[in-house]
């Protein structure tokens, strides 16, 4: 016998409810927001050459900007620092990982293939 479903109504709601009362509020902010008219660049201005520029605060571009060569160290460590650590929880833990095939000239690997001891 089948029954129709029933409302289950109790306090694990309150996060989905959360979430709907933070989309309303973003939604009517965002909806609500004046921006000003967009100014564009001059004709012919070098954009790429003059965000490189700016990015190590050189007064060389065709468009005016801040210098951003902090925030591209913090992110170049930030990149390097996760990329390091995903490499090190990529590695196998254990005796026997294949690094020492690097290392020993491949006695490790004789020895597991054709048995016996160091010749």
């Amino acid at each position: 016998m089948t029954t129709k479903p029933e409302l289950n109504l109790g306090s694990h709601l309150v996060p989905g409810l959360a979430a709907a009362a933070l989309f309303v509020v973003m939604a009517a902010t965002i909806l609500s927001a004046s921006f000003p008219e967009p100014q564009g660049f001059a004709e012919g201005a070098n954009i790429t050459a003059s965000i490189g520029f700016a990015m190590f605060n050189l007064e060389l571009g065709d468009v005016a900007g801040e210098s951003f060569l902090v925030a591209f160290l913090l992110i170049a460590v930030t990149l390097d620092v996760a990329l390091d650590g995903a490499v090190h929880l990529a590695t196998r833990e254990g005796e026997d990982d294949g690094r020492t095939l690097l290392a020993d000239g491949g006695r490790e690997l004789k020895r597991t293939l054709f048995g016996g001891g160091e010749e």
